[in-house]
């Protein structure tokens, strides 16, 4: 299921109570680049196809990052690309985002894509996992 970009932002703005489609907008941006850059071939590939276009090319070009992130070195990365934000600002920006992102790929897709990540992205995603 692709969503369209409008829906996206939408469901992005309402979980993370942004006044207005820009500030959505912008955590979309940040948390996609990123997290692009901790996804590599077919998963990859698989996510972007559920995205709207313009999320899906800014996942498949992402920023560069020397290595994998920890779940608390990539809110403190998202609060270094967004101005003006703090480490539980970021942190509310990647839950809008991923949470998002986790209903657009759904459940077996999201499983290969913490596959992919270091432990504990399960709760940015919004998704906790029983441990």
């Amino acid at each position: 299921m692709t969503l369209r970009h409008e829906s996206f932002l939408d469901l992005v703005r309402e979980r993370g109570g942004y006044d207005s489609t820009a500030e959505a907008e912008r955590a979309a941006r940040v948390v996609l680049a990123l997290l692009g850059a901790h996804l590599v071939g077919e998963v990859r590939a698989r996510l972007a196809a559920r995205l709207p276009e313009a999320y899906a090319l800014i996942l498949l070009n992402p920023l560069q990052s020397a290595e994998p992130l920890s779940p608390e070195r990539f809110v403190r990365a998202t609060a270094a690309w967004i101005e003006g934000a703090t480490e539980q600002t970021a942190t509310w920006d990647i839950g809008a985002v991923l949470s998002t992102v986790a209903d657009t790929a759904g459940g077996d897709l999201l499983e290969e894509i913490l596959l992919q990540l270091p432990g504990g992205y399960d709760l940015l995603f919004g998704r906790p996992r029983p441990t």
